[in-house]
């Protein structure tokens, strides 16, 4: 008796497998070709290498004498305001986001036109850049540090009420069940049910939102609203590239810190 395996043949995928990839390979290559046609490259600068060396030289050689001098206008204060207009715009948004939440959350209202009126609104919120957002505030209040918080809060209202609300719609709903049975009204169900099952995913997401602000913060001073984005783009305008490499080392040392405690303490939450 033979008892030897028979195998089935290979499948003859190998030849259509080189050929999708070649196709895909052509298509982005034309994707490229047709990308550098569209652009008008004529622009570019004779001393282009020479200035692109002159940053490079700045970033990797920074001004340590900025980094404090005790007139305020250093790096450490700088930064010091950026994580201040981070942290306020946060604070304000997530008070103001609560209501908003429980207004659009589906599954809260008996009728299906109110969350949904809710969520319209808050994207409605989210549409408008922070940029754009800083740059109305400048006009409205003046630059520096007010505008950035402004524009930060307006612009996190929208992101944290959605992230909110998704979870207040994620909630048991058994606890809030149980209460009703024993004659609680709607203000028990959320302070005694809905709170305190919420309260890990609000303070969660309000900390990764502070995580992003910090960020946003930094870039919002490139148009006056405040924080290191103010001495950053001074200093690129007046080519100090050591200068420049000393801001963009203090805000990569600061994201870094920040992310690293806010993961810290979202691990402990979950």
């Amino acid at each position: 008796m033979d008892n030897a395996v028979k195998k089935l043949p290979p499948q003859n995928t190998g030849n259509k497998k080189k050929i999708i990839n070649w196709c895909i390979g052509i298509i982005v290559a034309l994707l490229v070709v047709w990308s550098c046609t569209g652009l008008d490259f004529s622009g570019i600068k004779p001393t282009a290498g020479q200035i692109t060396g002159a940053i490079f030289d700045g970033i990797i050689h920074p001004d340590w004498s900025y980094v404090y001098n005790g007139t305020g206008e250093d790096l450490i204060s700088q930064l010091w305001d950026t994580l201040c207009i981070a942290f306020l715009g946060t604070f304000i948004s997530a008070f103001i986001s609560l209501p908003l939440a429980f207004w659009a959350a589906t599954g809260k209202h008996k009728k299906w036109y109110v969350s949904r009126t809710g969520k319209t609104i808050l994207a409605i919120i989210r549409a408008f850049p922070e940029i754009v957002l800083a740059l109305m505030f400048i006009k409205a209040v003046g630059p520096g540090a007010p505008a950035g918080v402004f524009a930060l809060g307006f612009h996190s209202i929208g992101m944290l009420a959605k992230l909110y609300s998704e979870s207040i719609e994620s909630l048991e709903k058994d606890v809030n069940e149980a209460i009703v049975a024993a004659g609680g009204s709607r203000f028990n169900i959320t302070m005694f049910a809905t709170m305190p099952n919420l309260m890990p995913a609000l303070i969660s997401t309000t900390l990764y939102r502070f995580d992003v602000s910090v960020r946003s913060a930094s870039i919002l001073g490139l148009v006056g609203a405040g924080g290191i984005g103010y001495p950053l783009i001074i200093a690129i305008q007046y080519r100090e590239w050591n200068r420049v490499g000393i801001i963009l080392l203090g805000i990569i040392v600061m994201v870094i810190l920040i992310d690293w405690i806010s993961g810290k303490i979202r691990k402990k939450l979950v």
